[in-house]
Order: C-alpha cells, then sequence, then structure tokens
C-alpha cells in the first residue's frame, strides 16, 4: 500500500473530522430522545399503569412504552437531522413505503440496543430508582446503536 499524499491526508483527516460531527448529532438526537423516554416512564409509571405496576414492581409496561415511542422521535429526528445526506429522496404526501423499510430496518438495527436497555433498567431498578437505572441503561445502548444505524439503517450509498 503506498503512503497517502498530503492532500490525501487532509482529505481524510476533514473527512474523519466531519464523521465526528455525525456522533455529537446523534448524541443531540439521542438525549431528546432519552427526555421522551423518561417522560414517557414516569407518566407511565405514575399514571397510565398505577395501578398495574405498583411502587415494589418492575416498570415492565410503561418502559416498554417509552422504548416504543423515544425509538419512534429518534428514528424520525436522525432522519431528518443526523442522516440527512443518506435518506431515501420521497416526494410523496402519505408515508412512502421505503420509509416504513426503513423505519423497520431503524427498529431491527436498534434491536440489540433496545433489548440491552430494557434488560439492563428491569436489572439496575432493583439497586437504583427507576429513572436513574433506565438513564444509565440508556447510555450504555446508546453506542451500539449509533453503530448498526451508521452502518446499515443509513449506510452510504
Amino acid at each position: 500500500m503506498t503512503p497517502h499524499s498530503p492532500w490525501q491526508r487532509r482529505l481524510l483527516a476533514a473527512l474523519h473530522w466531519l464523521e465526528k460531527f455525525r456522533y455529537v448529532k446523534f448524541g443531540i438526537v439521542g438525549a431528546s430522545g432519552t427526555v421522551v423516554n423518561l417522560l414517557v416512564l414516569y407518566i407511565g409509571r405514575e399514571y397510565l399503569f398505577n395501578h398495574i405496576e405498583t411502587p415494589g414492581d418492575k416498570p415492565y409496561i410503561s418502559l416498554a412504552l417509552a422504548i416504543a415511542v423515544a425509538t419512534l422521535n429518534n428514528f424520525t429526528w436522525n432522519r431528518l437531522w443526523t442522516w440527512s445526506d443518506r435518506t431515501i429522496d420521497t416526494h410523496s404526501k402519505v408515508v412512502p413505503a421505503p420509509m416504513v423499510r426503513q423505519f423497520g430496518k431503524y427498529a431491527l438495527a436498534s434491536w440489540f440496543g433496545i433489548a440491552l436497555q430494557y434488560g439492563l433498567t428491569l436489572w439496575l431498578s432493583s439497586m437504583l430508582h427507576y429513572m436513574l437505572a433506565n438513564i444509565v441503561a440508556i447510555v450504555i445502548a446508546s453506542v451500539s446503536n449509533f453503530l448498526a444505524n451508521d452502518k446499515w439503517t443509513f449506510k452510504r450509498r
């Protein structure tokens, strides 16, 4: 393999630098998803499902709902902003089939992180407040979600 010329090294360095912004964007979207997740989890646990999920129980239903709503939020903002340069162009006013397929890929690519978040939150909630347990689980799961979606859902064309 031949060494890169100075302009190629600069170009590669610039591309590497720009990729960092994508992860920052993903982090900002993830932060908004964390707020959505925590809000839905709290409302579900304290109000919607409080007759089912008593204070000593684990937040099974509330957590599932929170993750589902946050996943939809994150897909929307990641598609519109984080990976806007890699999305499918659609001009239809109705939800196009390619977008539905892309959401399916997003959910599938995020499945490991979702399962990890769900399991960790339930496990940690026996030791920590359920909201704190959820935050810790989200942070841990976010890395796998970024990598899976960057390489598969919103891959370079």
